[in-house]
């Protein structure tokens, strides 16, 4: 089933027609669409259903009327509507609404609308000037002042930049055999007259015609000491390098890039590095894509003993926050965000920092730590491993099932935690709700990698003590983890030694155990007749029969 994404959504036949039709809520979404990428809409399909009702027609008129309409509630958007059929014969109405790339669309009343993820959001009046302000760095990459051919920028970028795009497996075959001309106004790194355009001065440009350009990147490396003193500087600010050779450059230059941890048992030995190469990369290039070059200010790593902290000038784009990151994405700079793609320099936008909360947890280290300030975006990642018995796990995992990326940040996140309930792993991966939830554990659940107990909202999940055991792991299998029938043991063999104990002296003794699961052990215990129960509520201790 197709979902609903950031340029494809599905509505009710019942929405355009009889006493239930409401075209404001379609023009809210095709308004969204044009402030976004354009998109879809699927009219005549219910939200949970694949295809429309079997048998559902399609009055003749209706997608004219439905323009028509929308036409008459919306300002800027451009749209076509067309009558299709379904698999299964069912017919229904496709609405393809254009993306609006010079000015912004909004409903007749004055409201704005953006497609965010699968939601179309409004946009508020204290987030208009962003807004605004986002759309103007949008049309930035293909804007051209007509100066510069591409006959006369850095020979040599373009003649790198046209082999890596030919030797990319990212980048299809049609694409590949263009001319070279037509591969740059693909990119949109030259307009029709084959004039630069200021994506394509940043990336193909001589150094002179990079410095004109009003923001071009700056990036500055700074070095702290314990006393979070400054003790190294490096800048990269003579407008030399386009975005991939400034990465490189900041890479093969930091020397903390190259210091790690090891850790060992037994025979296992593995290197850790402090800041790993793919969470770098992923996280400079998300600075570079994400940055607006219509505003000024530098990028600054910021090294510290314990952490390192990449600062980027401007705000997150409307709709994404620190909260939302890893389920929410909406472009800024889209060409520039597709040539670091297709050069495999960064992940697709969305998967970005997947990728780093994977390698991050995979290594036993915290998350990255998003932080939005008043006019800067800062992204903190944590130097130290804080459970370097999680490597070899996910090590024997790996090499023993085969998971998705998502089943892997959830395993970490859980191995984080030891036991973490349901409503917290939902906070902590930004979900809106349990059934997107199952895509992450249920493969784990499923291969007996996790274990669950409890149930809806109150479900819990923790490491399998018995993959622990075959994975030859030292991770502690504390009485969080530890299976409901050697808990009861335990509590037996504390009884023993500790008659007529109430279930806070017992709770003392085993200090790792969730106090509410033991008190609901303990009273199951007794209900069973495992245990002897004595004394009134307030004062109820237990002893061995």
């Amino acid at each position: 089933m197709r979902r609903e994404d950031l340029k494809f959504d599905k509505k009710s036949l019942k929405t355009v027609c009889g006493k239930t039709a409401n075209f404001n809520e379609i023009a809210k979404d095709c308004v969204a669409f044009a402030n976004a990428r354009g998109g879809e809409l699927y009219i005549g399909i219910e939200d949970d259903e694949e295809f429309p009702p079997i048998g559902q027609t399609i009055p003749e008129n209706l997608s004219s009327e439905v323009v028509k309409r929308i036409t008459q509630l919306t300002i800027n958007v451009h749209m076509q509507g067309r009558k299709e059929i379904a698999k299964n014969g069912g017919e229904f109405l496709v609405i393809d609404v254009a993306r609006q790339q010079s000015t912004i669309a909004s409903t007749t009343k004055g409201q704005y609308y953006l497609r965010v993820g699968d939601e179309s959001r409004p946009v508020l009046p204290d987030e208009l000037v962003r807004f605004i302000e986002d759309r103007t760095a949008f049309s930035w990459e293909t804007r051209t002042d007509g100066s510069i051919n591409s006959k006369n920028c850095d020979t040599e970028k373009l003649s790198l930049f046209l082999s890596d795009i030919r030797h990319s497996n990212r980048v299809s075959s049609f694409v590949k055999s263009m001319p070279d001309q037509e591969i740059l106004l693909h990119y949109l790194l030259i307009d029709e007259r084959g004039m630069l355009t200021n994506l394509g001065i940043l990336w193909l440009g001589k150094k002179e015609q990079r410095a004109r350009l009003k923001f071009s990147p700056v990036v500055q490396y700074i070095k702290y000491d314990h006393l979070e003193q400054k003790v190294n500087k490096i800048l990269w600010d003579d407008y030399s390098k386009n975005p991939k050779e400034l990465i490189e450059s900041i890479w093969s230059t930091v020397p903390d890039w190259r210091e790690f941890t090891e850790i060992s048992e037994g025979l296992w030995r593995k290197t850790i590095p402090a800041y790993d190469e793919k969470v770098v990369r992923e996280i400079l290039c998300n600075a570079l894509v994400h940055r607006s070059y219509t505003t000024g200010g530098d990028i600054f790593i910021n090294m510290y003993v314990d952490r390192m902290e990449v600062v980027n000038p401007g705000l997150f784009p409307i709709g994404v926050t620190a909260n939302n990151i890893l389920q929410k994405t909406q472009p800024r700079n889209e060409h520039l965000a597709k040539i670091f793609y297709d050069l495999h320099l960064m992940e697709r936008e969305g998967s970005g920092y997947d990728l780093i909360y994977e390698t991050l947890l995979s290594a036993g280290k915290d998350t990255p730590k998003p932080y939005e300030g008043d006019d800067y975006v800062c992204v903190t990642v944590y130097r130290n491993v804080i459970n370097p018995e999680t490597a070899r796990l996910v090590d024997y995992i790996h090499d023993n099932f085969t998971l998705s990326q998502k089943n892997f940040i959830a395993l970490g996140l859980i191995l984080k935690a030891n036991v973490i309930r349901n409503s917290e792993l939902n906070e902590q991966l930004q979900l809106p709700n349990n059934e997107r939830l199952r895509g992450y554990i249920e493969p784990l659940l499923d291969n007996g990698i996790i274990v669950s107990s409890g149930r809806g909202k109150g479900t819990k999940y923790s490491i399998n003590p018995k993959l622990v055991n075959s994975a030859k792991s030292n991770i502690p299998t504390t009485l969080k983890t530890i299976e409901p029938y050697r808990l009861k043991e335990l509590i037996r063999e504390d009884l023993k030694y500790h008659p007529f104990s109430s279930v806070e002296d017992i709770s003392k003794r085993l200090p790792d155990a969730d106090l509410q699961e033991l008190t609901r052990l303990v009273r199951k215990m007794a209900n069973h007749g495992d245990i002897v129960k004595t004394g009134g509520r307030k004062y109820r201790k237990y002893r061995l029969p």
